[in-house]
């Protein structure tokens, strides 16, 4: 098996156990979310499918121990969305397009996910070919993807759009792509790249990236200085992309508390949903309610004190892709490293 300790990986995340989810807890997902044809439905998004969403689809299959439908959603992913000359997958899908590809940039989110399932998959299940391919694509975010900054070894979102080529601010980065429970699987599979530089940058960068009161980092920053700020043409704000960023550190098994508690601040220790937070005028605008979101809090009550996961949360209604997806993370997180909270 792959595990944090092969290639000297051991200081900077731990990758994900396969079989922590029932399958009852999959199912539910898997039903409401992915076709026939293995696509991912980005329910509150027109029903798009995205690179991020196939590789949390083939991700959460591996947890699910369901090769059958990580064989589907791979099939679909490889013929539909592997369709750059570099290696990398391609971002949007649209059924209401034709084509159904219209931009070919890619995500690094989405990449590194498909390449580190791929992985997970190919280990667990003994295919060769998809170890070959997610070693190919771990290589080509190497190369395309990740660059140094300053001081700071970075993931560039895209292989376009980002860079100070192509923006005022740039380069301009999301924290919430630093997806660190994969970066010890990249890490064996393309050694050539510092993934370990990349690790402590990222925890660096949550760190220095606080903005207001609130002390949170933005869903979108700009590297254009030695210092994080806020990213022009970017709602200025911490929402629905830098929620996840707790959750990957959790995940990872990481219980940095100077990491972790401004985030359980900022959600009242487990007694209110994620903010949204407008961090230029320094005010809250909103709340994350739904329970996928809640949850992520309740991962962290438990990482940070010990907390039992509320009962509430323990097999809540999920209708929505997006929550729905973090909700199976957190759990599977909670089952992996902190199984005495359920």
């Amino acid at each position: 098996m792959l595990t944090a300790s092969q290639g000297g990986a051991a200081s900077f995340g731990q990758p994900a156990k396969p079989g922590t989810l029932s399958t009852e807890q999959w199912q539910s997902w898997r039903d409401r979310f992915v076709t026939l044809d293995g696509r991912v439905i980005d329910t509150a998004n027109k029903s798009i499918s995205h690179s991020e969403g196939q590789g949390y689809g083939l991700l959460l299959s591996v947890l699910a121990l369901d090769r059958a439908t990580f064989t589907r959603i791979w099939t679909f992913t490889h013929n539909e969305m592997l369709l750059r000359d570099d290696g990398l997958a391609v971002w949007r899908w649209d059924p209401d397009s034709k084509p159904h590809v219209t931009d070919v940039n890619n995500a690094a989110d989405g990449d590194i996910l498909i390449a580190y399932a791929l992985a997970l998959g190919g280990n667990l299940w003994e295919v060769s070919s998809w170890t070959e391919t997610s070693r190919n694509m771990a290589e080509a975010i190497g190369q395309r993807l990740v660059r140094r900054v300053g001081a700071h070894t970075v993931l560039m979102p895209g292989v376009k759009g980002f860079g100070p080529q192509d923006r005022p601010d740039g380069p301009v980065l999301n924290l919430s792509y630093w997806i660190f429970e994969a970066l010890p699987v990249l890490a064996r599979l393309a050694p050539n790249t510092d993934w370990k530089a990349l690790a402590a940058s990222g925890e660096g960068l949550i760190r220095d990236a606080r903005f207001g009161s609130a002390e949170l980092p933005a869903d979108w920053i700009s590297l254009k200085s030695a210092k994080p700020a806020l990213a022009t043409g970017f709602e200025p704000r911490f929402s629905y992309d830098a929620v996840r960023i707790p959750l990957y550190l959790l995940r990872a098994g990481n219980n940095d508390q100077a990491l972790l508690k401004p985030f359980a601040k900022a959600w009242g220790n487990g007694t209110a949903a994620p903010p949204i937070f407008d961090l230029a005028g320094d005010k809250q605008i909103g709340a994350m309610d739904d329970p996928g979101y809640r949850m992520i809090g309740a991962v962290l009550q438990c990482a940070l004190d010990h907390k039992p996961v509320p009962t509430e949360l323990r097999s809540p209604k999920l209708e929505v892709y997006y929550p729905a997806t973090l909700y199976l993370l957190a759990l599977s997180a909670v089952a992996q490293h902190y199984p005495e909270c359920l």
